[in-house]
């Protein structure tokens, strides 16, 4: 997809992602989105699409760091809890408590026992704590291939502007590919129930899979445009002018180099 066919299409959608906004807003309505997929999978872009054109007091974005040792001692899902939405708020999960059912299952940070227990209880917790709160869950999986994952990493090895984005995990998890699948398959089987499905995205084509997660993103919410009164913009009052410019002068300015 060329640039300027991909930054047309997106536009119309951020727009009517402002459109969400606002009745998310006069509405009240709590909304989760859950994104998860394989290291290098296009998490990251995808949600960048979605929050960069619109409030970041409406869209949150949480991206929890790895547990510290008091939060080890708490109840697994207790650190996500407190990341949820209050009325009028989006939170959207860059990685949620799925790590369990992936990342740390398949590296070793939890046991056996401690993963087939949250795959159990995982579509419970969400039916009854979440959706039947009246909190709307909507969970995206982005799903990469071999081929395009081992592009995006060498890209990220090549590329000092990139190399921010390897993680501690990245390499390692690559290695483990087949394990992540098995994980995946596991975790699609337990979790992806009529009250809280998964959604697939392609994302070999990064373009193409942001547009199509906030196209289907969208028609799962039964949004509606709220009107708001025209905005006027008002005049400068003259009560207390002064030169306010020239009290500028002799400050520290940053020197205009472009």
């Amino acid at each position: 997809m060329r640039r300027k066919e991909y930054e047309k299409a997106l536009r119309k959608l951020q727009v009517e992602l402002c459109k969400l906004q606002g009745w998310v807003k006069s509405t009240g309505q709590r909304i989760i989105l859950v994104f998860e997929g394989r290291d290098g999978a296009g998490k990251g872009g995808t949600i960048k699409a979605i929050t960069e054109r619109v409030s970041p007091r409406v869209f949150r974005v949480v991206a929890l760091p790895a547990p510290s040792d008091r939060e080890k001692t708490q109840l697994y899902l207790q650190r996500y809890l407190a990341c949820f939405p209050a009325a009028g708020e989006i939170v959207i999960f860059d990685r949620s408590w799925y790590n369990r059912a992936g990342v740390e299952y398949v590296m070793g940070f939890c046991t056996e026992k401690q993963h087939r227990r949250f795959l159990s209880l995982c579509p419970s917790f969400e039916e009854t704590g979440i959706v039947d709160d009246g909190i709307l869950l909507i969970k995206f999986w982005l799903e990469v291939s071999r081929e395009e994952q081992e592009r995006r990493f060498r890209a990220r090895i090549e590329d000092p502007l990139r190399q921010w984005k390897l993680s501690a995990m990245d390499l390692p998890s690559r290695t483990r590919w087949y394990e992540y699948s098995q994980a995946r398959d596991m975790m699609l089987e337990a979790t992806d129930t009529e009250a809280a499905p998964w959604h697939i995205v392609r994302s070999d084509d990064k373009k193409s899979a942001r547009l199509n997660c906030i196209s289907h993103l969208l028609s799962l919410i039964p949004y509606k445009e709220v009107r708001t009164p025209k905005i006027k913009l008002p005049k400068i009052s003259k009560k207390r002018s002064y030169d306010d410019e020239g009290a500028m002068k002799g400050r520290r300015f940053v020197p205009e180099r472009f």
